[in-house]
């Protein structure tokens, strides 16, 4: 008798296809049992008692079209996260989680100067988040790294501050620099002195463009050194227009975009996840991966990013695999980490039988 074989679920394989993880907020990527056990241990409100009515608020966030909404949740996050304890755990597992989604690599972002209105340095906030990639199943210098955000609607002498932070702790675990926040009204050249200096002092920048403003803001954080974009998709508007020079740029320049599909849906950057312009990106020849951007916030995971795009879009496993080889290679982790994160892409996609 033969023996029984189960045919794999499309979610199943899609938690086996290998991953590389760029673009994660880490205060937007909290377990929601983490989340409510902290709120509940600094005593501060919570919109609903238990972990499935809080799941369900953020669910309704997601979904309700508004980017104000959406945003709500960072300032329960923030409050809950404002010890180092908290902030050590809080980047444990964020590691811990996306290796069991398949990732060989991640990098983590937070403005960990956001933690000073609860008390807390910069420094020691870093300090503690970087103790908890240390431990984690993806280890710090070896498959995981933390990047430094700055506030772009803030002063220009605050993202000096976030500037001189990162580069303290530049080889110590701190691998990039990047500019988050409302993206339109705060072009990234607003800040261009402190990208000159992180620049010039060797540190990588990935900064937020063309999310909630135009295609020439991606090209204008290239020219200001980043190597890589979060988000980048209004540089789809411009395949096949009189703006195309923008999108040949980009592919001369090997700029990488940190996709994010789930999270520019429920932002309105996206009208679905069907007609988002990774296509469009990925087959006019731009460098790209997917991300998941806030897996709480959005609720989603590392996988179900995958299994949407494999549903929804015309995109492949062998294209996502490519997408995943991509992200090692503009990694900000040191040759070595890219390589090896390479190399495990390349094993595991033979394993599960994606053709690369």
């Amino acid at each position: 008798m033969n023996a029984h074989v189960t045919t794999p679920t499309p979610h199943s394989r899609a938690l086996a296809l290998p991953k590389v993880l760029l673009h994660e907020h880490l205060d937007g990527g909290l377990r929601v049992a983490t989340l409510l056990q902290l709120l509940q241990e600094r005593q501060l409100p919570t919109p609903a008692p238990d972990v499935a009515g809080l799941a369900a608020w953020f669910d309704a966030n997601a979904h309700a079209g508004s980017l104000v909404k959406y945003l709500q949740g960072f300032g329960l996050t923030v409050a809950a996260m404002a010890s180092p304890a908290a902030l050590e755990r809080v980047a444990f597992e964020a590691a811990e989680d996306a290796a069991a989604q398949g990732a060989v690599l991640a990098e983590f972002r937070i403005a960990p100067l956001l933690f000073e209105a609860h008390g807390l340095s910069g420094e020691v906030a870093v300090e503690a988040m970087l103790r908890g990639l240390a431990r984690s199943p993806l280890p710090l210098g070896q498959a995981s790294g933390l990047i430094v955000c700055a506030m772009r609607q803030l002063p220009p002498e605050e993202t000096e501050r976030a500037a001189t932070l990162a580069l303290r702790y530049a080889g110590q675990g701190v691998v990039g620099f990047d500019l988050a926040g409302p993206e339109f009204g705060f072009p990234p050249a607003l800040h261009a002195r402190a990208l000159q200096r992180l620049r010039e002092e060797g540190l990588a920048l990935t900064l937020h463009a063309g999310e909630a403003d135009a295609a020439p803001r991606v090209l204008e954080a290239a020219r200001l050194g980043a190597r890589r974009i979060g988000h980048g998709v209004r540089l789809a508007d411009a395949i096949g227009t009189a703006s195309q020079p923008l999108v040949d740029e980009a592919i001369a320049l090997g700029l990488h975009l940190e996709v994010c599909p789930t999270s520019n849906v429920h932002t309105g950057a996206a009208a679905s996840v069907a007609s988002h312009p990774i296509t469009a990106l990925w087959r006019a020849g731009v460098s790209l991966s997917y991300h998941t951007d806030n897996r709480l916030m959005s609720c989603v995971s590392l996988a179900d990013e995958a299994l949407a795009l494999l549903e929804h879009t015309p995109l492949t496993e062998t294209d996502l695999v490519q997408m995943a080889l991509q992200a090692a290679a503009h990694s900000f982790m040191p040759p070595a980490a890219r390589d090896a994160a390479a190399l495990a892409i390349r094993q595991r996609a033979a394993v599960v039988g994606v053709p690369v």
